[in-house]
């Protein structure tokens, strides 16, 4: 499991004036590898805007107009990049978003002078 950003360390930004040490250019590359795929921005999409903000596989096929092993695969890749969090109930598969991973990866994109004036 890669669990990129979801370490107990913040890594450097890249725009943050220092040069990126190899791990942590490593680690945030593999966030932004999991985001980089148009379905699965789309899945988080989806998931964030769900009544309760979280959605079952089963809701999440329709919309994107794939299928479900395709859209498991899909939330794989994000689980394991630590941007969504799994809950098995039963037989059914309930996915969230994991908003502090999404917060690291906008701070990492974000010059230091500008993180105060970034909207919550």
């Amino acid at each position: 499991m890669v669990r990129v950003i979801a370490d107990t360390t913040t890594p450097a930004s890249p725009v943050g004036g220092e040069p990126l040490p190899r791990k942590d250019a490593e680690r945030i590359a593999g966030v932004l590898k999991a985001l980089a795929d148009p379905n699965r921005l789309r899945l988080i999409s989806l998931i964030q805007s769900t009544e309760g903000g979280e959605a079952c596989v089963c809701e999440l096929t329709e919309p994107l107009g794939l299928s479900q092993p395709t859209i498991s695969h899909h939330l794989r890749i994000l689980t394991e990049a630590g941007l969504v969090e799994r809950d098995k109930r039963g037989v059914w598969a309930y996915f969230r978003i994991v908003p502090e991973t999404l917060n690291a990866v906008a701070d990492l994109l974000t010059p230091p002078k500008r993180r105060g004036r970034r909207r919550s």
